[in-house]
């Protein structure tokens, strides 16, 4: 679990996904349509080497469509592990993001892909979600959310910033779990009042790492997952990801890591800090395959993802020790499966590994 920040210097890495998300985007999927929660977390800025340029519009969509597959999955584990997590929030299937998040140089061809009539925008829906049944589209202005009045653009946009975002999802966080969601948004100059019937969810957002590779991260609110996994990766081999790290914000680890006064620095491998940190990792792997079997995919596609896609993902011979190894990993994993088998009931309430949420690491 890398406790890590995703804000400067998108530009130049997403260009360089480009071409494999637009490849991806299209290929055949493990599970329904993807749609993911994404809101950018970073601002999109030129190489600093390379003189400012606008990026194509084609560079839009495809991140719409990765963030749209991320949005998806998330919404698909929270909503249905609600009774697993002792912290909700809405979830509305609806990934929203800033103009201002947008360098100066990228805002046209932004504007002219997602609308964006005031500073804050959808920039997908998921389908089936909350959202799409309230009518809301992609690309729809808000210009209010739950009584409150979101900035309009104008001349004091220059700051690269996703603040108006991360202000609307917490706004929209505060609110009571389940409870409908009122928005005005602006599509066309015209003003529309939807109603969205949020869901009770695990209380989590969703958000592509970029430029670390095939990297995730959780810090307790955010699940962060590296870019290179929408690059040939399926939807049902990114939920298991998905749900691992899902899984570290349900068990509270990095509140308990903090307690244990655990070293994550140069440290983190050695000692107890490397135990507890270990002892983590095994709790969110245990705890991630009844999060996927709760929301529909094969429990059996977690143990089949290590060892498989293991060695890719935890380095083999120079892994951190902070980990299981991968064939370790899809061993304790197929037990798990095991116990899915023998228990028809959904969701699934695996007490034992939930109780560890209010327990200290020692």
């Amino acid at each position: 679990m890398r406790l890590k920040a995703v804000y400067q210097g998108r530009m130049s890495i997403v260009m360089r996904l480009l071409p494999a998300v637009l490849l991806s985007a299209g290929a055949a999927s493990a599970v329904p349509p993807p749609s993911v929660s994404v809101s950018l977390a970073g601002t999109i800025a030129a190489p600093a080497a390379a003189p400012a340029e606008a990026p194509p519009r084609a560079f839009f969509e495809a991140l719409r469509a990765a963030d749209l597959r991320l949005a998806t999955i998330g919404y698909r584990l929270t909503s249905a592990n609600a009774a697993l997590c002792d912290r909700l929030q809405p979830q509305i299937g609806m990934p929203i993001h800033a103009l201002n998040q947008y360098s100066a140089e990228a805002r046209p061809n932004a504007i002219g892909v997602f609308g964006f009539e005031t500073r804050l925008g959808v920039e997908a829906v998921v389908a089936d979600g909350p959202a799409a049944r309230a009518g809301v589209r992609s690309g729809d202005s808000i210009q209010l959310l739950a009584g409150k009045r979101q900035p309009g653009i104008g001349a004091t946009d220059a700051a690269e910033t996703p603040a108006d975002r991360d202000a609307a999802e917490a706004l929209i966080a505060a609110q009571p779990p389940g409870a409908p969601i009122a928005m005005t948004v602006l599509r066309d100059g015209r003003a529309v009042s939807v109603s969205i019937p949020a869901v009770a969810g695990c209380r989590s957002r969703f958000e592509i790492l970029l430029g670390n590779g095939l990297d995730a991260s959780a810090d307790g609110a955010v699940v962060q997952i590296g870019e290179k996994y929408f690059e040939g990766y399926s939807d049902a081999e990114i939920a298991v990801i998905v749900a691992h790290e899902l899984a570290h914000n349900i068990l509270r680890h990095r509140d308990r890591l903090d307690a244990a006064k655990i070293s994550r620095g140069l440290m983190a491998e050695l000692g107890r800090n490397g135990r507890l940190i270990r002892q983590t990792e095994d709790e969110a792997d245990r705890l991630s395959v009844y999060l996927l079997a709760n929301a529909g995919y094969d429990p059996r596609s977690a143990p089949q993802f290590w060892r498989e896609k293991g060695g890719t993902i935890d380095g083999g011979l120079f892994r951190s020790r902070t980990h299981a190894s991968s064939k370790a990993r899809a061993t304790a994993l197929d037990a798990v499966v095991q116990d899915i088998a023998r228990r028809p009931e959904r969701p699934i309430l695996p007490a034992d590994v939930l109780a560890l949420r209010t327990q200290p690491l020692r």
